[in-house]
């Protein structure tokens, strides 16, 4: 048996300036992309430490602009056009991977037109770098109290206090699920398949495979925001209908980048 520990979702408290664990985990995620860019830049030409730099500041604008924008319109978006100053509320979550992917692809093609780069290679420097974005997020959806997962009697269950009930209950801490799988593990993935020389375009194909098919199985588990619910046979969620097409994309670019190199042997 475990219970939620209630974290104080503002870490530093200035009167006048509130700090919130959140956003800390957003620059511990860009802190950890730059020292790990740093790193894979030194045997990857034509990267440097001043690209990855450049990189990370293309990458944090497309992760907030499209993680908001796409939140907005994939989960609640009659919310927003009635309170449209809650855009700016970003310390209360409400980021979506799917629209920030969005964003960060557009921010890649605008990067690799600037380093007159190939997409896929810039994606694919990219992908080993998200999952640590991932875990660090997930860690900031845990410390909000948010994205809880379905009620449960396994041991697997943490006892959290539910406040449309007005109850303690147990409930699947798929946070914590996610920070593994789409963080942790996925991370180990890309960076072991990475480490030799592959295919331009294979990498981010990669990464699109393993993010797609951890979010959709931990979905399972996961409780749907109220506002939208079950979109199909009570089991089918948004988040797994926006990662579909990613496992499909993911699969394709690595199908086509190994027969393309093939043909070019």
């Amino acid at each position: 048996m475990w219970s939620y520990p209630n974290i104080d979702p503002v870490a530093l408290d200035l009167g006048v300036l509130q700090i919130h664990w959140y956003g800390l985990m957003y620059l511990i995620a860009f802190a950890g992309g730059w020292f790990y860019g740093v790193y894979r830049a030194k045997t990857r030409e034509p990267w440097n430490s001043e690209m990855v730099g450049d990189l990370l500041f293309y990458v944090a604008m497309g992760v907030i602009l499209g993680g908001r924008i796409g939140y907005i319109l994939f989960y609640d978006l009659a919310h927003y056009v009635a309170a449209p100053l809650d855009v700016f509320k970003v310390w209360q979550g409400g980021m979506s991977f799917h629209g920030g992917l969005l964003g960060v692809t557009i921010a890649m093609l605008a990067f690799a037109k600037k380093t007159q780069q190939s997409l896929f290679q810039v994606a694919d420097f990219v992908a080993p770098l998200v999952p640590i974005g991932l875990f660090t997020g997930r860690i900031g959806n845990f410390i909000n109290g948010e994205l809880w997962g379905k009620t449960t009697d396994s041991a697997l269950g943490m006892w959290v206090f539910d406040p449309v009930i007005q109850q303690t209950v147990q409930k699947y801490p798929t946070q914590l699920l996610e920070a593994l799988l789409e963080g942790f593990l996925l991370f180990l993935i890309l960076a072991w398949y990475a480490r030799k020389p592959r295919p331009p375009g294979s990498i981010a194909g990669v990464f699109l495979i393993g993010y797609g098919v951890f979010r959709f199985a931990v979905e399972f588990w996961r409780v749907p925001d109220a506002q939208i619910g079950y979109l199909l046979w009570d089991w089918l969620t948004m988040g797994q209908i926006l990662s579909l097409p990613m496992v499909v994309i993911g699969l394709l670019l690595v199908i086509y980048t190994h027969q393309k190199q093939q043909k070019n042997q």
